[in-house]
């Protein structure tokens, strides 16, 4: 079984009274435990492609399914519920919470789950801990985000997307704001991960580094899938 599928799908936004097309009949299967790249340059749909998969949007018209799930069949909860359950996310800025230290940030999201009744109770201190420990940040972890540097601060964001064990890791842009050593450093963990763990990646990229590493890159341009 796939763990995604996007099935002819379009996505449009409303700029005034203009139609703007960001996604023209993007069809692609994602396999359990790949590692692959969206690639293209800035305007090409990587980003709202993203967003389909990861339920933060809906498409215009076709279907994302996750798993065996139309996600356009959930309503708001059982879409929460799937995004907290069964997908990760890493971002170009990271996100993370400024008053918050590495530790709790990672901690963050299974409190989330076990203020809505799911999770373990009690273990999500031990939990956060082992994800920061599997980053190389466990002397780090009472700092906070303004006391670690960027390649730090993405290794936080990578444990909090780890940590609930998701089924997928979006990764969208991780290495823009890196340089080009840290960020090889970054991709390599994530790709150790993957291969340890089984979990899907699929990044957003326009970065030959992370291109390079990928075992399947689907090229986009103009919505498009080309080739």
């Amino acid at each position: 079984m796939s763990s995604v599928r996007v099935e002819n799908a379009t996505k449009d936004y409303q700029l005034g009274r203009t139609t703007v097309p960001a996604l023209r009949g993007v069809s692609l299967a994602v396999e359990r435990g790949e590692f692959m790249t969206v690639a293209g340059p800035s305007g090409s749909g990587k980003s709202t492609l993203l967003n389909l998969i990861g339920c933060l949007d809906h498409p215009t018209t076709g279907r994302v399914l996750i798993g065996d799930e139309d996600v356009a069949t959930l309503g708001d909860d059982a879409l929460s519920d799937l995004r907290a359950e069964k997908i990760g996310f890493i971002f170009q800025t990271f996100n993370l919470i400024p008053v918050l230290s590495a530790l709790e940030n990672v901690e963050f999201p299974l409190l989330v789950r076990q203020s809505s009744g799911k999770g373990t109770k009690g273990s999500a201190r031990k939990r956060a801990e082992k994800a920061l420990d599997e980053v190389g940040l466990a002397d780090f972890a009472r700092h906070r985000p303004d006391e670690l540097s960027g390649g730090q601060r993405q290794r936080v964001a990578v444990a909090r997307a780890l940590v609930t064990d998701p089924v997928i890791v979006l990764a969208d842009e991780p290495t823009a704001n890196l340089d080009s050593v840290t960020g090889e450093t970054i991709v390599a963990l994530m790709e150790e991960i993957n291969r340890r763990d089984g979990t899907t990646f699929i990044f957003s990229t326009h970065d030959p580094r992370v291109m390079g590493r990928a075992h399947r890159v689907l090229r986009l341009a103009d919505g498009r899938i080309e080739g």
